[in-house]
C-alpha cells in the first residue's frame, strides 16, 4: 500500500514533518510494509517556511533585521532545495508577536525588516520568492519594505517619509529609479487568503488595525493615509491597487508588494501544492492522509486539508484527516473531499497535555485509522 502523508503543522506542538513522521509510525504498527510518501504542507501562514524547507530539502537562514518598532530582531527565511526560491513569512520580521501589547501602534510600526529579508535572499542568489503575509504588526502599505529595497518615498521637502502608517500622510512623491535592480529579474508570489481591499469599510485599517493597537481615531487616520498612498501609487507608478482583493492584507503589504515588486497574490495552499509537486507525488497512491491542529467549518476556506483533498480527488483517492480537535460543524468537510476524520484526543485532557504528547497522540490516531482501514478492506 502506498500512502501520501501530507499534513500541516500542529501549531505549538509539531512541525508538518514531525506530524508526517508520527503518522507513518502509527500506520506501520499495523501495515509494516506500507510505502509512505511524506509531504510536509502549509497554507501560507505560520509554519510555511519550515514545511517547504522540509519538503524540498532546503535550509533556514537567520538574519538580524529591523523590527516593527525600529529595533533589531532576529528573523529567518527559507531557501528551498532548488537554491533559487526563497520563502519568507513577513511575521518573522514584522509580526505582531514582536511588539509588546502596551507598545502596539500601527501609526509607527514598519515593514522595513521584511524588505531586509527580501534583500538578504537576493544577495544569496534567490530570484523566486514566496511571501506569506499573515500576522503583521503594521499598517504601512508595505512602505517600509519598499524603502529597504531602495524605493524613495518622499515628503514635500524631498526627504524619506518616517516609518509607520502615519508617515504615509506625508507622502508627496514616489521614486522607484533606485529600486534594487534584481527585483526586475525576480518572480514574486504572495500567499494571501483574504480578499480585503486596501481602504474603506473592509480595508486594512478598519478591519485589522484595532487588533494591532489602533484607537478609533487612529483607524480613521490610517485609512486616510492608505487612501493617499493609493492615490500617489496610481499617479506615479500607474498602478491601481486600492480595490484589488487582498491589497489590504497585512496592513496593506499586499498592495505594496503588487505596486513596488509586481507581485502576484494567490491562495497560499495552492502555492504550496505547486511548490512541493503534490500532484506528482499522488500518482500511484492508494490513500492520502492529511491534517492540522484543529478542523472546523472554516477549514474549507483555503486551509491545508481541503487543498490536499481537492488534489487527491483528481486521482479519485480516499482522504483521511487527522486533527487535534474536530469541531461540531466540521461535517461540512465531507462535501469537500475529506472521507473520514480522526481526532488524536482519546480521552478528556488539557491542551497542555495534548501539545506535549503531540507525536505520541498522532501516531496512536494513525494506528486507529489503519486498523479501521484494514477492517473495512476485510468487510469489503
Amino acid at each position: 500500500m502506498r500512502v501520501v502523508i501530507a499534513p500541516d503543522s500542529f501549531k505549538g506542538s509539531l512541525t508538518a514533518l514531525e506530524v508526517a513522521n508520527a503518522v507513518e509510525e502509527g500506520l506501520k504498527r499495523v501495515i509494516p510494509d506500507l510505502e509512505a510518501v511524506k509531504v510536509p504542507m502549509a497554507d501560507g501562514g505560520e509554519g510555511t517556511v519550515q514545511s517547504l524547507v522540509d519538503a524540498t530539502g532546503g535550509r533556514i537562514i537567520k538574519r538580524t533585521v529591523t523590527g516593527p518598532l525600529g529595533e533589531k530582531v532576529e528573523a529567518e527565511f527559507g531557501i528551498l532545495g532548488d537554491g533559487v526560491t526563497a520563502v519568507i513569512e513577513m511575521a518573522s520580521a514584522s509580526g505582531l508577536p514582536l511588539v509588546p501589547p502596551e507598545k502596539r501602534n500601527p501609526m509607527v510600526t514598519t515593514t522595513y525588516g521584511t524588505g531586509e529579508l527580501i534583500k538578504a535572499a537576493l544577495d544569496m542568489g534567490c530570484r523566486r520568492f514566496i511571501i506569506g503575509i499573515g500576522g503583521s504588526a503594521t499598517n504601512d502599505g508595505g512602505a517600509g519594505m519598499a524603502q529597504a529595497l531602495g524605493v524613495k518615498l518622499l515628503d514635500k521637502d524631498g526627504k524619506q517619509i518616517p516609518f509607520g502608517g502615519g508617515g504615509l500622510l506625508k507622502l508627496e512623491r514616489i521614486d522607484i529609479s533606485t529600486l534594487d535592480p534584481r527585483i526586475k529579474e525576480s518572480e514574486i508570489v504572495v500567499a494571501c487568503d483574504v480578499d480585503n481591499p486596501l481602504t474603506g469599510p473592509r480595508g486594512a485599517a478598519r478591519v485589522y488595525a484595532p487588533q494591532k493597537g489602533a484607537t478609533p481615531e487612529m483607524v480613521e487616520i490610517l485609512d486616510r493615509a492608505l487612501k493617499r498612498f493609493a492615490e500617489i501609487v496610481r499617479r506615479d507608478l500607474g498602478k491601481d491597487v486600492e480595490n484589488v482583493p487582498g491589497a489590504g492584507a497585512a496592513g496593506g503589504l499586499g498592495a505594496g508588494l503588487m505596486a513596488f515588486l509586481n507581485a502576484k497574490l494567490r491562495s497560499g495552499v495552492e502555492i504550496v501544492i505547486e511548490t512541493v509537486k503534490l500532484e506528482e507525488k499522488m500518482r500511484g497512491a492508494d490513500l492520502v492522509i492529511t491534517g492540522e491542529g484543529g478542523i472546523d467549518s472554516q477549514t474549507v476556506f483555503g486551509k491545508t486539508p481541503i487543498g490536499v483533498a481537492k488534489t487527491a480527488k483528481k486521482f479519485d483517492l480516499p482522504v483521511i484527516a487527522i486533527a487535534g480537535g474536530i469541531s461540531d460543524d466540521a461535517s461540512v468537510l465531507y462535501e469537500h473531499g475529506i472521507d473520514a476524520m480522526v481526532s488524536i484526543i482519546p480521552r478528556p485532557m488539557s491542551l497542555e497535555e495534548a501539545i506535549s504528547r503531540g507525536a505520541e497522540l498522532v501516531a496512536d490516531a494513525a494506528e486507529r485509522a489503519a486498523r479501521l482501514l484494514l477492517l473495512g478492506m476485510k468487510l469489503g
